[in-house]
């Protein structure tokens, strides 16, 4: 089996660091079950197809396989998780989108 890298952006980890102790020791454990096991999360359908999700209590963390990496795109509760990545992506895009130009 190749070994994964983690990549979680500036911004979760900040969310990740300022969270409840007992809280932050169960999403750390939850991302090393990911690490080893990438299919351990739920597959997203519709818009959010190609990413994962992982439940932590009332959290979600949302996450995608990349080639050696698990790349970290959003924690968050379930209740706004979802449409919070949606905007997310969406930003992402139209942020590549005026690169391109």
């Amino acid at each position: 089996m190749t070994p994964r890298k983690l990549r979680v952006p500036e911004e979760v980890r900040a969310l990740i660091r300022h969270m409840h102790p007992r809280l932050k020791k169960k999403v750390r454990a939850a991302l090393a079950v990911v690490l080893i096991n990438p299919d351990h999360g739920k597959a997203l359908r519709e818009e959010l197809l190609g990413l994962r999700s992982v439940r932590v209590g009332r959290l979600r963390i949302i996450y995608r396989v990349a080639p050696g990496a698990i790349e970290v795109v959003a924690v968050g509760p379930r209740q706004t998780i979802y449409e919070e990545t949606l905007r997310l992506l969406r930003r992402d895009a139209q942020e590549e989108r005026g690169q391109d130009d």
